[in-house]
């Protein structure tokens, strides 16, 4: 400001003032408009304030005053105001001066793991002159000099190199010139730790102190725990093993021998040994002596030689024991005759080669009264099955009327076979003599579970359609002159208390066939599924059959079985067919051995035939691999009008206590919504690996945008944890689309449920006593039915045939429970013929004998 020449006296106050030094003169500018309540950072401040100078006489003095952002400048002389006119006041107007108020980039908030690195940008708004930039923790400045984990570059980002626990914090970019200060809004970083597993710890002891039992170990997720948010750790916490400990067996004493003759000593001795049985693993020895003597004569002993009079007793005992044997084998034979005219009055060939006649073939002979013939009406005249548990009949109990009843129509080729097509009343009165006994109370009241029959010496078989479930009766098994009737009846499991111990698992249905307590002379054949994935290294399987009591005991320890044994097995991939002299409950029971050992799962896929809503079902069925159990959905579905929607897939499921999930993705959101709040569902290890709970399945809702969407695209994923899994790729027409309904169309399984005499079986009679008459003769050259076993795979059962008075009768029945009603004749005759046999002719099979 250039002082004018007519402010002289003005100026010359203040010179004064200021030469005086003290004498009150003052010089002070102010600036206009001040905003009140304003931020400090925007109000004007000075950039140059006036100096003190002196004034000399005529000359004029220059006071500069600069001020930003400012529209106007006030002097002040001596607490008057200097008017505007009196002072020159130059306006520039700088636009370099200046910061704006947003931020080009803030920083965001993170969550980041620990010791990852952490990278927070920031791009501070523009000003002139350029902005500087500082980073607030926690609202403390940030310096990369007393931290060397931290450090900004050029583009004012802040960078930590490996995140801290301490690193978690609100982190603020604050940017300020000559102008103003600003701030950016505070970005939160969460240093997170994800959990770790402890190691195991050691293997418990095994739970069981003898014999087969379970050990586990565990660990915890805190190496390290997890923190802020962090994941838990995946994984099982817990592992089970089997573990077996060898049981000590105590010894014990064999019986006493007999006693030895008298020694010329007056004495005799007896012997046992510790043997019965032997001490092993640790056990204790027997106690005791294993030589007992005695005094034989009573201190009488005489050394004489025999005399002729005690010759003469010995050789007379002897005679009458002679006579007694001869006289003994007399009656017997007396007997063979008789069973044997019995038995010619019973059978003939048109029995053999026509089938079970129901009309009486030969009269009564007069001189044999108890002679057992069939007639039409067989209340009056059969001797029914005699037991404990089944009462003889009498002929005022009721009874099937074979001859005037309708349980027997012809068929073609002169064949009588027992239809299962009796009336409903007939059928209820079956069951509700059967529930008489208390061992029957539990049988199912319906008969669509169950299937019954009249059989004699001829045999016959028994079926559950659609199930796999059969009973075979070969010829003979059944005495000749009884006649029985015998059930077979399939059990839902939850109605029949199968107690399981540990980690045993239900692999078949539970299956009775019955009555129990009927004498049978040869092993009939129990045919059943099974779901198990056989594997002797992974599976201890076992055969357990319930008592009339009620209670449930292993009668078979498959892999262990003994030639002799009432129970023997035939273990296939899918089936297992049970050999057994004695009827009654049977189920096959598994218990893992390992992880590897695995159950199959069928998995189905069901949806409404009709969709008259906008909510459409899906329901994945995880059911044993059965047929009974596809059976039981089939009949459920149908029901509740449900289609199979999907080829039915198997899923192998391991006993690793994980569970199964089930998920869904891929549903077109333009079409479909999914109504599922979780991203999959599970179904829980032990539901499925108990095996006795039922229609175990998810059910996934979809919600249509439109009634007039009708096509659904998506997948459904159904898989073990840690373990196996399957896909379902989901493309059709909910409204039209039928293409897997065939899928599940129940076949028929031979035909009627019940067939008796020869039409129950693939082989003709004849044949069949042909082929055994050739073959169960040992052969020096091999051609015997051991080789027969052999072309037929049954090589591993030689044993137990061997056990059994007709091997060859064996092995054809269970070619029988096999092959029943598909079986290739032509295939077996093949195998038959090539053994070498001289009359290798006999055995062929034509059609008309078939």
């Amino acid at each position: 400001m250039a002082v004018r020449p007519g402010l002289w006296p003005a100026l010359l106050g203040i010179a004064l003032a200021s030469w005086l030094h003290g004498s009150g003169a003052q010089q002070s500018a102010t600036v206009a408009n001040p905003v009140p309540g304003a931020n400090p950072d925007l109000l004007p401040h000075f950039l140059v304030e006036p100096e003190d100078v002196y004034i000399v006489k005529n000359k004029p003095v220059l006071l500069v005053c600069k001020a930003l952002p400012a529209t106007q400048i006030f002097f002040k002389c001596n607490g008057e105001w200097v008017r505007q006119v009196d002072h020159v006041i130059e306006r520039s107007t700088d636009d370099s001066s200046d910061l704006r108020k947003n931020f080009e980039q803030e920083p965001l908030a993170k969550e980041v793991s620990l010791e990852q690195g952490i990278v927070l940008p920031c791009r501070p708004p523009e000003g002139i002159p350029p902005a500087e930039v500082e980073w607030l923790r926690n609202e403390d400045l940030v310096d990369p000099s007393l931290d060397p984990n931290v450090y900004i570059t050029r583009e004012h980002s802040l960078v930590v190199r490996q995140a801290r626990l301490a690193d978690t914090a609100n982190y603020t970019c604050v940017a300020k010139n000559i102008v103003a200060r600003r701030r950016s809004a505070s970005a939160a970083v969460i240093v997170y730790v994800n959990g770790g597993w402890s190691t195991w710890t050691e293997w418990s002891v095994c739970s069981a102190s003898c014999g087969r039992g379970w050990q586990k170990r565990s660990r915890s997720c805190t190496n390290p725990a997890p923190l802020n948010g962090g994941a838990f750790c995946e994984g099982q916490n817990v592992q089970k093993t089997a573990c077996a400990t060898l049981c000590p067996v105590d010894g014990s004493w064999s019986p006493w021998s007999k006693w030895s003759a008298c020694g010329l000593d007056c004495t005799h001795w007896r012997s046992r040994e510790c043997s019965d049985p032997a001490p092993r693993n640790g056990g204790e020895e027997c106690r005791g002596t294993d030589l007992d003597t005695r005094n034989c004569t009573s201190d009488l002993c005489v050394h004489t030689a025999s005399r002729p009079e005690d010759v003469a007793l010995y050789v007379g005992l002897i005679a009458v024991a002679v006579c007694l044997l001869l006289l003994l084998l007399v009656l017997i034979l007396v007997y063979c005759r008789k069973k044997e005219g019995l038995d010619s009055d019973v059978a003939d060939s048109s029995i053999l080669t026509s089938g079970f006649q129901p009309v009486s073939i030969k009269p009564s002979k007069a001189d044999n009264p108890h002679l057992l013939t069939i007639q039409p009406d067989l209340s009056t005249t059969t001797t029914t099955c005699q037991g404990s548990l089944c009462p003889r009949q009498d002929g005022t109990s009721p009874k099937f009327q074979l001859a005037n009843g309708h349980l027997l129509s012809p068929l073609s080729g002169g064949r009588h076979t027992l239809h299962h097509s009796s009336p409903t009343s007939e059928a209820e009165d079956f069951v509700s003599r059967l529930s008489t006994q208390n061992y029957f109370r539990s049988l199912p009241r319906g008969t669509s579970n169950m299937t019954y029959g009249t059989f004699n010496f001829l045999g016959g078989r028994l079926m559950i359609p659609n199930t796999g479930i059969s009973l075979l009766i070969p010829p003979d098994a059944i005495p000749r002159g009884k006649i029985y009737e015998i059930y077979l009846t399939l059990h839902k499991p939850e109605d029949v208390r199968l107690p399981l111990a540990g980690c045993q698992t239900l692999l078949s249905p539970i299956v009775s066939c019955g009555p129990p307590g009927v004498l049978l002379t040869r092993p009939v054949i129990l045919a059943m599924d099974h779901c198990g994935e056989p594997c002797p290294e992974s599976w201890s399987l076992r055969l357990k059959k319930q008592s009339c009591e009620g209670s449930w005991e292993d009668v078979l320890h498959l892999g262990e079985e003994a030639p002799s044994h009432l129970y023997y097995c035939q273990l296939e991939a899918g089936a297992c067919y049970v050999f057994t002299e004695q009827l009654g409950r049977f189920a096959l029971v598994g218990e893992a051995l390992s992880v590897a050992a695995t159950k199959r799962l069928k998995l189905l896929l069901f949806a409404p035939v009709a969709c008259t809503s906008l909510e459409y079902n899906i329901r994945v069925y995880c059911l044993h691999d059965t047929h009974d159990a596809l059976k039981e959905v089939v009949q459920l579905e149908k029901q509740l009008g449900g289609q199979l929607i999907q080829e039915p897939r198997v899923l192998h499921f391991k006993d690793s206590y994980h569970n199964l999930r089930l998920s869904i993705h891929d549903v077109p959101s333009s079409l479909w919504k999914s109504k599922l709040l979780v991203s999959y569902q599970e179904i829980p290890f032990y539901h499925i690996w108990n095996g006795t709970q039922q229609y175990l399945h998810c059910a996934f809702t979809l919600e249509r945008v439109s009634p007039s969407t009708s096509d659904l695209a998506c997948k459904v994923w159904v898989w073990q944890v840690e373990g196996d899994g399957q896909s379902f790729n989901i493309n059709f027409n909910i409204t039209k689309d039928t293409r897997f309904a065939e899928l599940l169309a129940l076949e028929s399984e031979g035909g009627v449920p019940a067939l008796v005499g020869p039409s129950a079986f693939k082989i003709p009679f004849l044949i069949r006593q042909k082929i055994i008459t050739s073959l169960d003769p040992p052969c020096s050259r091999g051609a015997d039915w051991r080789t027969l076993a052999q072309k037929l795979h049954l090589d591993s059962h030689l044993s137990f045939f061997a056990s059994k008075p007709s091997p060859t009768a064996m092995i054809l029945n269970l070619w029988e429970a096999r092959h029943f009603p598909n079986g290739n004749l032509s295939q077996l005759a093949a195998a038959v013929a090539g053994l070498g046999q001289p009359d290798a002719g006999l055995f062929t099979v034509s059609e008309a004998e078939c």
